[in-house]
Parts: C-alpha cells; structure tokens; sequence
C-alpha cells in the first residue's frame, strides 16, 4: 500500500448535543453575536459560533494541551 502524504480523515459526522446554560452566559452569547455581526456584517446564530469558540479555546488551553500529549 502506497504512503500517502495526507493521513485518514477523521470522522467528520458531528455530534448534537444539548446543553443547559445559565441566563447570564446566554446573554453573554447572545451579545457576542451581535459584536460579531456588527464586526463582520454577517449575523451567525450562537448556535454557530459555540463550536468555534469551544474550539478556540481549547486551542489556547497550555494545561490541556500539555495533558493530551502526556495521555497520547
């Protein structure tokens, strides 16, 4: 079998979830959207953004990262 330069693709399907949020992180969802559309003159739902957000941060996690790669 040859050796490709591109690996397997992950799995792509998402996952739903649902989540309870307290009031005050909804609101703080619901701002940032707006800042955001006001920014880039495109309005997401929050449900949009919360994927790339949760995503961001763990990114910039030093803690979680330097854990995951002890794990792996």
């Amino acid at each position: 079998m040859p050796d490709l330069k591109l690996a397997k693709l992950p799995e792509r399907k998402p996952v739903k979830m649902t989540i309870n949020l307290a009031p005050d992180l909804h609101q703080a969802l619901t701002e940032y959207a707006a800042v955001y559309e006001a920014v880039y003159g495109r309005a997401e739902p929050v449900g949009n953004l919360v994927p790339y957000m949760l995503t961001s941060f763990l990114e910039s996690d030093r803690g979680f990262a330097k854990a995951r790669r002890a794990k792996s």
